[in-house]
């Protein structure tokens, strides 16, 4: 798989839907999901696109498994994050779905900050690819 092709394909994704929010939001004047707006553009759109910035600049090894682990947390973390935030927010089945809302809200972010955690790990593990030259 080309990680550089998919965080980018993946972010412009989140780009589009994050603008399109945004520009909804200010013509109707409502800004209740500003804080789902706000995170469908930083990690959906801005912190994957990093990230696909990241394997293109630097030489990390295809077959690593902190690799692999890093592009599928931060996938399925943004994507249970930024869903899990819309549905807590909007409640859109209405009544006794609030735990099912909130437990997939907390799941996406938890798979998230895991996301983080193992790009903080490659950082060192793989530091030896990182670098000006």
């Amino acid at each position: 798989m080309d990680r550089t092709r998919f965080f980018i394909r993946v972010s412009a994704i989140y780009a589009l839907i994050g603008a399109f929010m945004g520009s909804h939001m200010a013509g109707g004047g409502g800004y209740q999901l500003t804080a789902v707006h706000a995170h469908i553009l930083v990690v959906g759109w801005l912190s994957l696109f990093a990230f696909g910035m990241y394997y293109k600049m630097f030489s990390i090894p295809k077959d690593s498994k902190l690799s692999k682990v890093h592009v599928w947390t931060s996938f399925f973390g943004v994507l249970g994050l930024t869903t899990g935030m819309w549905l807590y927010f909007t409640q859109p089945f209405g009544g006794g779905m609030e735990t099912f809302n909130t437990v997939f809200f907390i799941v996406g972010g938890t798979i998230l900050l895991i996301a983080f955690v193992v790009f903080a790990i490659m950082a060192f593990v793989h530091g030896k690819f990182i670098s000006e030259d």
